[in-house]
């Protein structure tokens, strides 16, 4: 349907056709915050965390594009991309019913990959959704709602185990495998959300009909997969100038963040609780400290990306974006120099502000620069840019963790800030073009 003629949505329209997107960020904020513990809590070495994280950027790598490709190629009575929520939605919630249920490292590294994997069958035709649904002039606000719901889905992922001790729950009692009990009752509670809010949105807001002359258009495409890896090769070669200049700033952007993610607990282990034995008491509490913090960021996420809109509409989406993350990266280079965990919070305004940038402003200047009939594809080769620095730092950072960085967790997290203010300068070269 040509962008002119899309029906304009209401605000509670558009929370209702996102709401979807809660669902799956809380499945990542699971992730993001409880992973390494978790293979730390199965035998895992720090050094090795990384190459144990591959999962997420391997399975979008690979997955993503294609499904991308494919949804914008699929024809059926229910739509285009919804076959693809549904189906992924569903995978990902057994995912998260038997991640801290696994009994070894092995077996929670390989069942990383199916979760990983069943998420980006619905990420990216959620991202190519908003611009098949929305008029573009209801694109950022489609796009920075997405990001709203990811601050609050992960604010309350990563609170999930405080929130279960402060209902009453034994912080430090344990399953067989070692891993905490809140952390297995968290999981399930990702695993309601991922099925249902997914449901809900397509209930709630249906995809549109395609007009007679795209489904006439579509059915005259080549089908398989033959067809469709020449469509993300020929996206490739076609791929507009202000998508090519977005990969430096998410090559920094996405390396800093991995950094973060992956030794943020050990490096509060360390700092406020000095150690670095996961079984000890210290230890745990780094972790639901980590998640204290990660929820109030994640809060400042949510409300500034309710917030950010009229700023990214009057300066633009590089300036915000800039800001943002110039702001974050010195919080993240003065973590380790703090103590005192209540003035940990400050330098997570700094995160929280970045992180609603991230989630909702990089895709405001990249839908409006591609062409509208290849949203899905163009949406899964963005995520590559994600999936691809994400790559680089698993695969180096082992390299250089006693070498450069002194086998220090918070040497990590101070590199972590310096790669997010070269993110900053990159983004600033970036120029919004519309698709011809």
């Amino acid at each position: 349907m040509n962008g002119s003629t899309k029906p304009r949505l209401s605000l509670w329209q558009i929370l209702n056709m996102n709401l979807g997107f809660f669902g799956i960020q809380f499945s990542f904020g699971l992730q993001q915050s409880n992973m390494s513990p978790i293979y730390q809590y199965l035998g895992a070495d720090e050094a090795s965390l990384p190459l144990l994280w591959l999962a997420g950027p391997l399975t979008g790598l690979l997955v993503q594009p294609i499904v991308g490709a494919l949804s914008d190629r699929t024809v059926t009575r229910w739509g285009r991309r919804t076959p693809y929520f549904l189906i992924g939605a569903l995978l990902c919630s057994l995912g998260l019913l038997l991640m801290p249920m696994s009994p070894t490292l092995w077996f929670a590294a390989g069942l990383l990959w199916i979760l990983d994997a069943a998420n980006n069958v619905t990420m990216e035709p959620y991202r190519a959704y908003v611009s098949d649904r929305l008029d573009e002039a209801q694109h950022a606000q489609g796009f920075l709602t997405q990001s709203a719901y990811t601050g609050l889905a992960q604010t309350l992922a990563y609170l999930a185990p405080s929130i279960m001790v402060w209902l009453g729950m034994d912080k430090d009692a344990l399953g067989a495998n070692h891993i905490p009990q809140i952390t297995l009752v968290a999981f399930g509670i990702g695993a309601l959300f991922s099925f249902t809010t997914v449901w809900w949105s397509v209930r709630r807001v249906p995809e549109l009909p395609l007009s007679a002359a795209e489904a006439q258009e579509l059915s005259q495409r080549p089908q398989g997969l033959r067809a469709t890896w020449d469509e993300i090769l020929s996206a490739f070669r076609e791929m507009p100038e202000t998508m090519r200049r977005l990969w430096w700033m998410k090559l920094f952007q996405w390396y800093a963040m991995m950094c973060y993610w992956i030794y943020i607990v050990p490096a509060l282990a360390q700092t406020m609780f000095g150690t670095s034995d996961a079984s000890s008491q210290g230890f745990r509490d780094a972790g639901l400290l980590n998640g204290q913090l990660g929820g109030f960021y994640n809060f400042v996420a949510f409300i500034a990306a309710l917030a950010m809109l009229p700023y990214t509409r009057r300066f633009g989406a590089q300036r915000v974006h800039a800001l943002c993350l110039t702001l974050a990266g010195l919080g993240l280079w003065a973590i380790p120099e703090l103590h005192n965990r209540w003035l940990l919070f400050l330098p997570m305004l700094g995160v929280g502000l970045a992180w609603a940038s991230i989630m909702g402003n990089p895709y405001v200047l990249l839908a409006g620069s591609i062409p509208p009939e290849r949203a899905g594809v163009y949406m899964g080769i963005f995520n590559m840019f994600i999936v691809i620095p994400m790559l680089i730092q698993m695969l180096t950072l082992p390299l250089i963790y006693h070498s450069l960085l002194g086998g220090q967790p918070e040497n990590v997290i101070r590199l972590a800030g310096a790669l997010l203010m070269l993110a900053a300068a990159a983004v600033l070269r970036v120029k919004s073009h519309k698709p011809s």
